[in-house]
């Protein structure tokens, strides 16, 4: 199991749980954030480092968020995220004043 960066980081993209993964496994899309399920190690790290709860256990995405699980495959394809980053803080960004 891994864990999924799901809707809620579209175009907000805060990057303070890259900063506490400590397997790379983080990739950049240019809205968004994923996580690569075969890099990732399932440590959790990451989950409460969200200032937008865009991230779940794969086994618990909400039902609305399922297609996320499949989105997050497709990581390896966009570059490795290995440090912090200022937010993109886009206009559909669900909470643009978050930390």
């Amino acid at each position: 199991m891994a864990f999924i960066v799901t809707g809620a980081c579209v175009d907000c993209v805060y990057t303070s749980c890259v900063d506490v993964c400590p397997v790379e496994a983080f990739h950049e899309a240019p809205d968004r954030l994923l996580i690569n399920p075969d890099t990732c190690i399932d440590c959790d790290a990451c989950v409460p480092e969200c200032p937008v709860e865009a991230i779940y256990p794969e086994d618990n995405v909400p039902d609305d968020q399922q297609e996320w699980i499949d989105l997050n495959k497709d990581a390896e394809n966009h570059p490795t995220l290995a440090a912090s980053k200022d937010p993109l803080k886009g206009p559909k960004c669900g909470n643009p004043n978050a930390a």
